[in-house]
């Protein structure tokens, strides 16, 4: 049985909420103040999908998705009274999947779950539709990167998309040169670990707003590289 998480401090929206998410068959559980699901972020990691309220009293639902993203990757839904674009970029860019604005129609609510739900459950290999690294957004089917503010499009090649997906799914470890070498290079024996080098700089050159002191991919000193969101 899949299991979801329900933060949401409107009672009876978060009773509704549940109700048709247990008769979907799913197992629900809600908390309804915004200190206590900061407080338990680290546990959000054994649950399949949050469905995250933005307006929270005491603690934003968008502190609470930032502080998930130290522990866990489960995918998040927003939900909001706020539907503006800018809204919705700035909840992607904290590492949400989807957002849903209020009111909404729960069919689409539990549309949006299933699809969720199902990308965990499938563990697909293929990279993410999209990624936001700080004011960048990654397209992995275009291989196109845009500048949030500027909208101006930057291409990369395919190998630096296998690279920045290999990094989104190890975000906030320490990996060798070596690990990446054989994760994406395998039994080629061309590439070097300075490779990998010359991919991180152009990386920061890209994303970085000070490459020299980078905010997202840091030097580990003797071992490789940590990416950080």
């Amino acid at each position: 049985m899949k299991r979801i998480c329900v933060i949401e401090d409107e009672l009876s929206l978060s009773e509704l909420i549940k109700m048709n998410l247990e008769l979907e068959g799913y197992f629900v559980e809600v908390i309804t103040h915004g200190t206590e699901a900061f407080l338990r972020a680290f546990e959000m990691t054994k649950f399949d999908l949050v469905v995250l309220d933005v307006m929270l009293p005491e603690v934003s639902g968008l502190t609470i998705c930032k502080e998930i993203r130290k522990y866990s990757r489960v995918p998040v839904l927003f939900l909001s009274a706020k539907g503006t674009t800018q809204d919705r970029i700035v909840g992607l860019k904290l590492g949400a999947n989807d957002y849903l604005p209020k009111p909404f129609d729960l069919e689409e609510l539990l549309l949006k779950v299933q699809i969720l739900v199902t990308g965990v459950e499938e563990e697909m290999e293929v990279p993410l539709s999209i990624m936001t690294i700080g004011n960048f957004q990654v397209d992995f089917s275009t291989f196109e990167v845009m500048n949030l503010q500027t909208k101006s499009i930057h291409t990369l090649t395919k190998r630096e998309i296998e690279l920045l997906d290999f990094f989104n799914k190890k975000v906030g470890l320490v990996v060798s040169r070596e690990e990446i070498l054989d994760a994406l290079w395998g039994n080629d024996q061309f590439p070097t670990s300075r490779t990998i080098d010359n991919y991180i700089l152009g990386f920061r050159k890209l994303f970085e707003n000070d490459p020299k002191n980078p905010q997202f991919f840091h030097s580990i000193r003797g071992v490789g590289y940590k990416f950080m969101l």
